[in-house]
């Protein structure tokens, strides 16, 4: 699969556009680690789902529906998904069942997590902010309105 593929499916999951996940640089790299972990093979099946299924659908409330359905709740696919999501915005690969391993993707991964753009604020000792700029807390700035229903991200553990 190829890179093109692999950012189209993360900026759907993350929320992030194409050109902010390509503008991390880590692109590539996050791909090259999935597929180092999971195989060619494995991540082709990712995003052959995530294609079949979710991209032909134009309406944001059925395709989250559907990706959450048909990709984030497959028991096979769902936990490679969520740890691409993982990957993006802390920049380290969580161990799957049979792939037990940890470990930060690159160099650069921890202060390029989409975590700090999230929230607005600078990886701390990773980028230099400037003087002061720690004060006061981030700017956390508004976030559109999630198109996954609330029922659907809930843990139905949790009641």
């Amino acid at each position: 699969m190829s890179l093109d593929d692999f950012v189209a499916f993360s900026s759907e999951v993350t929320g992030f556009t194409e050109f902010d996940l390509l503008g991390t640089g880590q692109a590539q790299s996050y791909r090259d680690t999935v597929a180092g972990v999971v195989g060619e093979q494995g991540l082709a099946e990712l995003l052959s789902a995530y294609r079949r299924e979710v991209t032909e659908l134009s309406d944001e409330q059925l395709r989250a529906e559907q990706l959450t359905r048909s990709v984030l709740g497959d028991p096979r696919l769902g936990p490679l998904a969520r740890n691409i999501i993982k990957l993006w915005y802390c920049g380290v690969w969580f161990g799957l069942p049979g792939h037990e391993d940890t470990f930060t993707a690159s160099p650069q991964a921890y202060p390029q997590g989409l975590l700090w753009y999230a929230i607005g604020a600078n990886p701390p000792g990773a980028r230099a902010p400037g003087y002061g700029s720690w004060a006061g807390p981030p700017r956390i700035p508004a976030l559109p309105a999630s198109p996954i229903p609330r029922s659907l991200t809930r843990n139905p553990s949790a009641g």
